[in-house]
């Protein structure tokens, strides 16, 4: 990510400038959810989407990277893989205080809802994975996360998480355990 405003190159996963001039700063992690349009349509149907403003600069219904997601490794890393668990797995990584823990999607598909930390996670079908097919419509189902906080009185409050892969959690958080089973 880049910021024209003051030229600071911002790394995706921590949030950090690593250029410019706020380097060493952090951006404020805020809630959102990956999920399909369709759902968010029906939750939001006044919401707006943006668009470029010449949309001939990206084709967003085109994958510049398929196959991505089913490779056995991942293309332009070149640190350490997490040991006993495939690299590409999609996992949801929960930052809790100075804590981060992640689950894989496929667990979290299987079982449906858990918790973790005081987060609790659930999932649904009906997403497309952008990494899979050449068109992201033709992508195979990933599934969509929702990550809440439950108060006592039974009302939620999204909170920020990130759909990830197994490998991109293991370079930020070396030696931390992977929830798969």
């Amino acid at each position: 990510m880049y910021d024209r405003q003051t030229e600071s190159w911002w790394q995706q996963f921590s949030g950090e400038a690593i250029v410019g001039t706020l380097v060493g700063q952090k951006l404020r992690i805020i809630p959102s959810r990956l999920e399909a349009f369709s759902l968010f349509k029906t939750r939001h149907g006044d919401g707006r989407v943006l668009v470029p403003n010449d949309p001939t600069l990206r084709d967003y219904g085109r994958n510049p990277y398929q196959g991505y997601d089913s490779s056995q490794v991942p293309f332009l890393y070149r640190g350490d893989l997490p040991s006993g668990i495939n690299p590409m797995l999609r996992v949801i990584v929960v930052r809790r205080d100075t804590t981060a823990k992640a689950v894989t999607l496929r667990h979290l598909r299987h079982k449906g809802r858990m918790t973790i930390s005081d987060v609790q996670l659930s999932w649904r079908k009906g997403q497309a994975s952008a990494l899979d097919h050449k068109t992201v419509a033709g992508g195979r189902d990933v599934g969509n996360v929702i990550a809440q906080t439950v108060a006592s009185n039974g009302t939620t409050r999204d909170v920020p998480y990130d759909v990830t892969f197994a490998f991109v959690f293991h370079a930020f958080h070396p030696g931390a355990e992977i929830i798969d089973k």
